[in-house]
């Protein structure tokens, strides 16, 4: 015996890794005759650490790649990290300023030396993590996203951009985090609601509303909506003078259909220096803009008396004055509305002009299918004519819902860490500034021209991130010759030419907008085909009752480095995708991991009881059914492997577990087994279990290696290679004999349990499939005998077209009848007491919520147990 008797995955999971490494099995082939199949894993960041969302895209990918190569394809899975540009930025601050210094004191060199540093150390972490989930990918080919090469990539998007008027510099509102100094993307833009103080003020003739009364020193102008008939008699353009915050003001009237009539008054003064929305507003009417709060959320000169003051402080101090002017209306205590803040980090945005880089995507200057349409326009086309399928089809209105919206993207970050802007400028002794934008460095040191300085600010981390599928494609050593343009690079890179686009997108829904769409844009610009067929979209991870996973509750938290040890990393892989459907958030917790531990651990015990049978010899290469049981497993295996390969062909992940998971437990163990033990086919019990190892290899492929190796019926195989076989042929009308005889020993188990009788003989008059197979019916129903007789009487079967017959009396029979009306009616009275309760609406909305659920669970119980009870009566009866 090889296998031991428990199954402890800590002692077999490095070593498995460490064979499927070096084995080289992952490691694609562009020059491979075989059909190609790639997939780019989304990068995690590099200075994190593995979490429940990093679980679930690694094991559907796996299970994805490990699928493709049994199916005979050249499988390339990409792995990679990402240099997460803020977020890693912001630790490197945050260390600096433990020591109490900071990024300016110590210069940009220096703070790059420590990131550098910093990030050395956590990269490798993250991988190794990575390759404890069991994922099969092509480590030889992993990439990041600060690599020479992408960043080339990332200079020539940017340059080309540049010189196709698609990226252009100028005064645009930004989301601000006054506390990291950076832009911050709308993307990474969240809202979370808040109680304030809503205040209503008098302004000339006008009131006007706002939770922001520190933002309105600078305030000239009143905006309705032009049909609003509260205001008809005020015209666009007309003045009036009012008093103010800090003396009288001369006030315009702007009519403009952006204003909401319900909202408020109807009336608003806007601050375009502080809200998009009165930034656009100003736009369209060429007005004037003044900054009110500064870079660090204090306030500016124009505040006066206020100035310097932080929001919070001078809020206060505003309204007062305001009061003590009588120009406060009303104050609403509990006016509930949303606050922008940052996702990393939750500081509250301020809204702020400032001079940045952007990317425009309503130009009409992409060649796509031979049209010349914005980049808007090509994120439109490709998912509503077909080129890219998104899974779920229902999150296509969600994607188009933000396209359709999608305003000019920021791409400038006010941070160090990442690709820095390829942009240089200088200036003559005059001041007049020249400006270069280019892969590499200008060289040119004209006369009368001081040193080209380098655009201090970085680009937004997803804009490298989109260029993913394609840039971890390019040769490294061809991005080092810069005498190759962009399309050399990709037309000379092997990999590049053989993996793209990438057959699928596996990842989290909440992504979506931030990495998907972004790929998209960047891809079809840069290539003229999209980055990927299809677009899989998985849920978010829940607890078992329903919460949302949270740092701030670690009691929530399903870490899988705690996880992985206990109870194996393939217990976790089958409850991450058992009952998963794409976009749908699901729960997992202890009880599901448990229960697919178990799983893992039958696997194990059908392994060792299958080898105490066979022995550990090859198997027979002559191997042929030749009992009834052999064929229906074989049909069995047949169904499976078909329903597993078209499932998984539609990402129904869990629809092909579920498959696996009743032919591995119901079929093959609580049938076949049983069934072989009467007559045992050893050929076709190892060549059966063979086959479920490799189906069932995808899903959780360290307990099935480790049964592969330890078993060693095949010298050097590494089940990893293994490729899926066409099923051996099985004769249909003996698998149905089978199905009769399972109803024969399903409805005597039940039979014989439900009277406890015992040394009960089955009498048939079968001259067929029933006597052939006595030694196998009786084994598995623990009967006395199977006798064939002309005729006889007792208590006769009635699932099956065989006339056959248990040798117990209809009296005995009759008095479990009675039995069972009597419990029948025990049930009735304890439904109609329960009913009763739930109708007395006192008790119902009196009673503790969790005391009436209590009462509606155990009405429904009771209703369960009496249909039961039913049926056993009409099953005695018949």
């Amino acid at each position: 015996m090889n296998l031991p008797k428990i199954y402890e995955p800590n002692n077999y999971e490095d070593n498995i890794s460490a064979l499927w490494e070096k084995s080289g099995l992952f490691t694609a082939d562009p020059a491979s005759h075989k059909e190609h199949y790639s997939i780019s894993m989304p990068p995690p960041n590099e200075t994190g650490t593995l979490h429940i969302g990093h679980a679930i895209f690694i094991t559907l990918q796996d299970i994805l790649a490990r699928h493709a190569r049994q199916l005979g394809k050249d499988v390339l899975w990409l792995p990679g990290t990402d240099h997460a540009g803020l977020a890693t930025n912001s630790l490197v601050e945050k260390q600096l300023a433990e020591e109490g210094t900071t990024k300016h004191d110590i210069g940009r060199d220096e703070f790059m030396r420590r990131t550098r540093a910093f990030v050395a150390g956590s990269r490798g972490i993250i991988n190794t993590q990575v390759r404890a989930m069991g994922a099969s990918v092509d480590w030889s080919r992993a990439r990041y996203t600060l690599d020479d090469s992408l960043n080339r990539s990332v200079n020539e998007v940017f340059t080309k951009m540049y010189n196709d008027g698609l990226i252009y510099r100028g005064h645009r509102i930004v989301n601000w985090d006054p506390k990291l100094e950076t832009n911050v993307s709308d993307d990474e833009v969240e809202r979370r609601e808040e109680t304030t103080k809503f205040y209503t003020f008098q302004y000339g003739p006008f009131q006007i509303s706002t939770a922001r009364p520190e933002t309105k020193f600078g305030d000239k102008y009143v905006v309705m909506h032009p049909d609003d008939d509260r205001y008809k008699d005020y015209k666009h353009g007309d003045n009036f003078e009012a008093e103010w915050i800090n003396g009288n003001v001369t006030a315009t009237v702007i009519k403009d259909s952006a204003v909401d009539p319900a909202f408020g008054t109807g009336v608003m003064t806007i601050t375009p220096w502080h809200d998009h929305t009165d930034f656009e507003i100003a736009e369209r009417h060429d007005l004037p803009k003044e900054q009110v709060i500064d870079f660090h959320g204090k306030l500016l000169p124009i505040a006066a008396e206020f100035t310097g003051m932080k929001i919070e402080e001078a809020r206060p101090k505003i309204v007062e004055k305001l009061r003590n002017k009588g120009l406060l209306v009303n104050v609403d205590e509990k006016y509930v509305h949303s606050v922008a803040v940052n996702s990393r980090g939750g500081e509250v945005i301020e809204p702020q002009i400032r001079l940045q880089w952007f990317i425009d995507v309503n130009k009409q200057v992409v060649n796509w299918k031979g049209r010349h349409c914005s980049l808007k326009e090509v994120l439109q086309s490709v998912v509503r004519e077909g080129d890219i399928d998104i899974i779920p089809e229902r999150f296509q209105k969600t994607y188009f819902s933000w396209i359709d919206n999608l305003r000019d993207w920021c791409i400038s970050r006010q941070i160090w860490w990442g690709h820095r802007i390829p942009v240089w400028y200088r200036q003559d002794l005059d001041g007049r500034q020249e400006t270069f934008v280019g892969v590499l460095p200008p060289t040119d040191e004209s006369e009368g021209w001081r040193e080209w300085q380098q655009d201090p600010d970085t680009l937004d981390t997803w804009f490298s991130s989109a260029l993913w599928t394609w840039s971890t494609l390019i040769d490294p050593k061809l991005a080092s010759d810069y005498s190759l343009s962009l399309e050399d690079l990709l037309r000379q890179s092997p990999d590049y030419q053989a993996y793209h686009p990438t057959t699928v997108l596996e990842t989290g829904w909440d992504i979506l907008f931030f990495w998907v769409a972004r790929m998209i844009l960047t891809t079809t610009y840069v290539t003229s085909n999209v980055p990927f067929k299809t677009v899989y979209l998985h849920g978010l991870i829940r607890t078992e009752d329903g919460r949302k996973m949270s740092k701030s509750s670690p009691e929530t938290v399903i870490d899988p480095l705690t996880i992985i040890p206990k109870y194996g990393t393939d217990a976790l892989r089958l409850a991450l995708i058992q009952g998963m459907s794409p976009g749908n958030d699901q729960r997992v917790g202890l009880t599901k991991i448990t229960a697919n531990r178990n799983f893992c651990n039958k696997l194990w015990n059908i392994a060792r009881y299958v080898e105490t049978v066979v022995g550990d010899s090859p198997l027979a290469e002559d191997a042929k059914p030749t009992s009834v049981a052999d064929h229906w497993i074989l049909h069995k295996l047949q169904q499976t492997q078909q329903g597993v390969i078209a499932d998984l062909a539609q990402y129904k992940f869990s629809e092909a577990y579920d498959k696996l998971y009743h032919f591995v437990w119901d079929d093959y163990a609580d049938w076949y087994l049983e069934a072989s033990k009467a007559t045992p086919n050893k050929a076709i019990l190892g060549y059966v279990l063979e086959s479920i190892l490799i189906l069932v290899h995808p899903f959780a492929p360290f307990v099935t290696e480790t049964i592969w190796q330890t078993l060693r019926w095949e010298n050097d195989s590494i089940l990893a290679g293994r490729q899926i076989s066409k099923v051996m042929s099985s004769d249909q009308a003996k698998a149905d004999e089978f199905v009769q005889i399972q109803n024969i020993v399903t409805e005597t188990r039940f039979i014989l349990n439900a009277l406890k009788a015992e040394n009960v003989t089955l009498y048939h008059n079968d001259t067929g499939f029933v006597g052939a197979n006595a030694a196998t019916i009786t084994h598995l129903t623990k009967l006395r005998d199977v006798v064939s007789v002309t005729d006889g009487t007792g208590l006769y079967l009635t699932s099956t077209t065989v006339t056959c017959w248990l040798d117990i009396d209809q009296g005995t029979a009759q008095a479990y009848l009675g039995e069972l009306a009597a419990k029948q009616q025990q049930q009735q009275v304890v439904i109609g007491k329960l009913e009763a309760r739930l109708a007395n609406s006192d008790y119902v909305n009196q009673a503790p919520k969790t005391v009436v659920e209590q009462t509606r669970s155990q009405l429904q119980t009771a209703r369960d147990l009496l249909v039961s009870l039913q049926k056993e009566t009409e099953r005695f009866t018949n």
